[in-house]
């Protein structure tokens, strides 16, 4: 069976980062994706790139077209017309010069999702400026939770704002959107702003610090490393092993496996000697291997997992049963999800060289085989150039 966005047909301005990462979701759920990459250039990264090792760019083909030659603009708008959603990633007023904008779109298709994705939003003071995913956690309030006592807040790689609060976050607005287009039968504009879109997956944290439940000084929270019961701790070997045994019971099969049940230790939510009992820990848990630890851990509710590696992670045997990472055209990377039960998600396109599918892709989006030629000859569309 194809997956439950079968039939849904994307056009994908080529960006990098949140932008990208929506269309990948978008196409590991069966939508027909066709990404628009830069005709000059050879992408948006230089020569010598492997554009094949780019998961992002995973399901979905692309064509190379030159958006500042007269006749480029005039090839997105007649793909928009074959289109459900566009996915752009610019700064905001770019797509209008180009003359490919939400108005111009939607002269050609009414019906059309319009996914807009920035990290200050399409208007106010900050919207033209620069930034990148660590500066738009940041000012969100978020990155200021992140962090151990005492140290600077720590980047969560590019998570919270390209991906979840970013790139997420729009596919879930373009999904709503569309479905929203099936009652009234009109499109419209998703503005997702990677700020706001981070700032939301801290609400429940915005709530805590109101109520006195949470405190603004970073790690000394129950979820911020703060608690000892809820952390990663070195093994014999420098690997990591965490523990997450947050309520009673759990704690109490958490001292039993590290052999402290029989101790006279301070209360479990006693605040003031946290940091005392992440001393005993840490050194109970250094004395044997992570190994020992998951094999003595297995059947007791301590809430106990192994940090693996990302070279690790194709060995785990949960992971493996599960089939969570698969070996796709020569690269591991982790499956779709979540999982459908009559609709499954599943890979298809390998991550192509800008522009490898130009003409195939045009005639499949209804353009003539005269029109592509034309086109080519122009200089309008064809392979990157530059590679």
């Amino acid at each position: 069976m194809p997956g439950p966005l079968a039939g849904i047909r994307v056009v994908e301005i080529g960006s990098i980062g949140p932008g990208p990462f929506c269309a990948m979701v978008l196409a590991d759920l069966g939508a027909e994706v066709l990404r628009v990459d830069r005709a000059v250039g050879g992408g948006l990264v230089g020569p010598g790139t492997d554009f094949g090792a780019d998961l992002l760019n995973r399901g979905r083909r692309s064509i190379a077209v030159d958006l500042k030659h007269p006749d480029g603009p005039e090839v997105v708008l007649g793909l928009v017309q074959q289109a459900d959603a566009l996915v752009e990633g610019f700064r905001p007023g770019v797509c209008e010069r180009l003359g490919i904008g939400p108005e111009a779109c939607h002269e050609r298709n009414p019906r059309l999702v319009y996914g807009r994705m920035t990290g200050y939003g399409q208007d106010g003071p900050m919207a033209q400026a620069v930034g990148h995913d660590l500066n738009y956690v940041a000012q969100s309030g978020v990155l200021g939770m992140i962090g151990r006592h005492g140290q600077p807040p720590t980047p969560p790689l590019n998570l919270v704002g390209d991906f979840a609060g970013g790139g997420l976050l729009l596919a879930f607005g373009i999904l709503a959107a569309l479905l929203e287009r099936g009652r009234s039968g009109k499109g419209q504009v998703v503005d997702a702003a990677m700020v706001e879109g981070a700032a939301l997956l801290g609400a429940p944290f915005f709530g805590y610090v109101q109520t006195g439940v949470w405190s603004t000084e970073r790690g000394t929270n129950v979820l911020d490393s703060g608690a000892p019961f809820y952390d990663a701790y070195e093994t014999a070997e420098g690997r990591w092993l965490t523990v997450a045994a947050l309520e009673p019971q759990f704690y109490a099969a958490l001292l039993e496996l590290l052999g402290l049940a029989g101790e006279d230790l301070p209360d479990q939510l006693d605040r003031a000697r946290w940091p005392e009992m992440k001393e005993r820990f840490a050194a109970v848990i250094r004395t044997r291997t992570r190994a020992d630890w998951c094999a003595a851990a297995e059947g007791v509710e301590a809430c106990v997992a192994p940090v693996l590696g990302v070279d690790e992670v194709a060995d785990d045997p949960h992971l493996r049963a599960r089939g969570a990472f698969v070996d796709h055209e020569g690269l591991l990377q982790p499956a779709p999800a979540p999982r459908f039960s009559r609709t499954p998600a599943s890979l298809s396109h390998r991550p192509p060289e800008p522009g490898e599918h130009t003409a195939a892709a045009l005639t499949d989006w209804g353009f003539a085989g005269e029109r592509i030629a034309a086109l080519e000859r122009s200089g309008a569309v064809g392979r990157a150039l530059g590679r």
